[in-house]
């Protein structure tokens, strides 16, 4: 009796969320939807926006991403479940969708076709990630969790899948679904998501801030750049990071070995 082959690794690719899939942060995105109910208060309305604007054009270190965590935990603080709920659903198909890079859309169609499973892993709250990940037809959606009572948010976080505890989430799942970490891929645009892309053995870096472009040069990275969504709103979206700023990066190179995707996914970044 012939021996039996071994076993074909199953495979993840890992995706942030925010500048990576979306052209823009989901959370300001939606944030017409809570402005229309009264929900936001003008002087929150312009403090994020000025974050919005800064996080856009230059990322977020941690710092600022400790602040927007704050911001976002004292603004919720009261709010329904079921009033977030609805705003979400009301922006889903004409304000978020809109706003999903068509490379990225791509890019997980052709890992689905692979037979690899999808993963969003985002800061984002999972109310507002969760949605936009059924609608891409992912596997997997974590995002940041707040605790509810009563069907309000009281402003606890009860887990903020940022910096290293998305690597956390990396691992765990691999060890729930059997994925090969080594063989997998990961894609973000910010420093700050190193953890997660250095636990895969295939990160990308798209449209990087200027840290994560210094080490993708260094480590060999590919670097994948995506164009702002013709369909999505000019006061949202922004488009990839010019050369002067974020440094020169290699050209990108096949997304796998032998696979060829060839990249009419991403364009090659100008040396």
């Amino acid at each position: 009796m012939p021996p039996t082959p071994p076993a074909t690794p199953k495979v993840a690719a890992f995706f942030d969320l925010d500048k990576t899939v979306l052209a823009a942060s989901s959370t300001f995105a939606i944030g017409r939807g809570f402005r229309r109910r009264g929900m936001v208060p003008p002087s929150t309305s312009a403090r994020s926006a000025y974050a919005h604007a800064s996080y856009m054009l230059r990322g977020a270190d941690h710092v600022q991403m400790e602040r927007m965590r704050e911001l976002l935990s004292d603004l919720v603080t009261g709010w329904s479940t079921d009033v977030v709920a609805d705003v979400v659903a009301e922006a889903l198909e004409d304000v978020l969708v809109p706003l999903v890079y068509p490379e990225a859309a791509e890019l997980i169609r052709w890992h689905q076709q692979f037979g690899r499973d999808v993963v969003i892993v985002s800061s984002g709250a999972d109310e507002i990630v969760r949605p936009i990940g059924e609608r891409l037809g992912v596997d997997h959606v974590v995002g940041s969790t707040m605790e509810v009572v009563d069907g309000r948010y009281t402003g606890v976080v009860e887990f903020y899948a940022y910096g290293a505890h998305k690597a956390e989430v990396v691992r765990r799942l691999a060890e729930e679904h059997g994925y090969d970490l080594e063989a997998s891929y990961g894609y973000s645009d910010s420093a700050t998501d190193l953890p997660m892309l250095s636990a895969v053995g295939r990160p990308h870096a798209v449209n990087p801030d200027r840290q994560l472009t210094a080490h993708a040069e260094m480590h060999g990275w590919p670097v994948l750049t995506f164009a702002p969504p013709a369909g999505a709103p000019r006061s949202l979206a922004v488009g990839p990071p010019s050369p002067a700023a974020v440094g020169t990066v290699g050209a990108v190179g096949a997304l796998t070995a032998g696979a060829g995707l060839g990249l009419y996914l991403a364009r090659r970044r100008k040396r």
